[in-house]
């Protein structure tokens, strides 16, 4: 039998898993979930797994060992789990992992990781990677995050959940973007974004917390207060960071929030976005 047909348990009828247009090339070892669309002139790679209910557009080149969750949509010419673009990397066997819910647009890239970075690139759910983004290899990017327009994320980037990164921002390898970060278009990141801020330029600036976030996505009035009473304590009272923390620590609530923050500014190695 056909591996992308399937005879239905009651009356031995043949049904199609999948609707693969007949210019696609699939690899007859790549597993692909029930009602995958794969459109004109795309390319499935042999280790490529693919879930239920995701859609391959046109012109799209999936390869390498690349596992793809369901209810995702992939639009025209977009590279999933490409070669890392890293002098480093020989050939080694390495992983992209693309969660649930996702929205890749035209042309974008997403490449596996690396050995020295430990061997994945993932994405989490609901996220939207807008047309023309690079996520280059070992980058961690978590749920319901928004990447703009010809963004490129950098080798071992982490951005936690729910960040949004404007058209045209370049991301420097290594760095970290809080959770609910906002960084407006055009900024160049060379250090760690912390949680709640809102950035821009290049040289790239913190101007206060991302309350207009933090409303959207459910933050009390009290909360918001307290986010914006550390910004204040970490940008506008002269401290450095330690000092900042210290006085966080001190002075501000036990909240989820502010210990998350307060962990992220731990461990900031590379420094933060002042």
């Amino acid at each position: 039998m056909n591996p992308l047909e399937r005879r239905g348990e009651k009356d031995n009828k043949v049904i199609s898993l999948h609707r693969i247009h007949p210019t696609a090339i699939v690899h007859p070892d790549a597993r692909l979930g029930a009602d995958v669309e794969v459109g004109p002139y795309a390319i499935i790679g042999e280790n490529v797994v693919i879930g239920d209910n995701t859609k391959i557009g046109p012109h799209c080149v999936i390869e390498g060992w690349t596992t793809i969750g369901c209810n995702n949509k992939i639009y025209t010419g977009a590279v999933i789990g490409n070669d890392p673009m890293d002098l480093k990397y020989k050939g080694e066997k390495s992983y992209l992992f693309i969660g649930d819910n996702n929205i890749v647009r035209e042309y974008a890239t997403i490449s596996r990781g690396t050995e020295g970075g430990g061997g994945e690139t993932r994405l989490g759910n609901n996220n939207l990677v807008m047309a023309n983004v690079h996520v280059a290899h070992d980058a961690q990017i978590g749920n319901y995050c928004i990447v703009g327009f010809g963004s490129g994320v950098a080798g071992h980037v982490i951005i936690e959940d729910r960040a949004r990164i404007g058209g045209l921002v370049g991301i420097h390898q290594f760095c970290r973007i809080g959770r609910m970060a906002f960084i407006g278009a055009h900024s160049m990141i060379t250090k760690d974004v912390p949680p709640y801020a809102l950035v821009d330029g290049d040289p790239a600036r913190v101007h206060g917390p991302n309350f207009e976030g933090l409303r959207r996505d459910g933050f009390t009035r009290e909360q918001r207060l307290e986010i914006q009473r550390a910004f204040r304590i970490l940008y506008r009272s002269g401290y450095n960071v330690s000092q900042a923390i210290e006085v966080m620590e001190k002075e501000l609530a036990d909240s989820p929030e502010i210990g998350h923050l307060l962990r992220f500014l731990h461990s900031a190695n590379r420094g933060i976005v002042r």
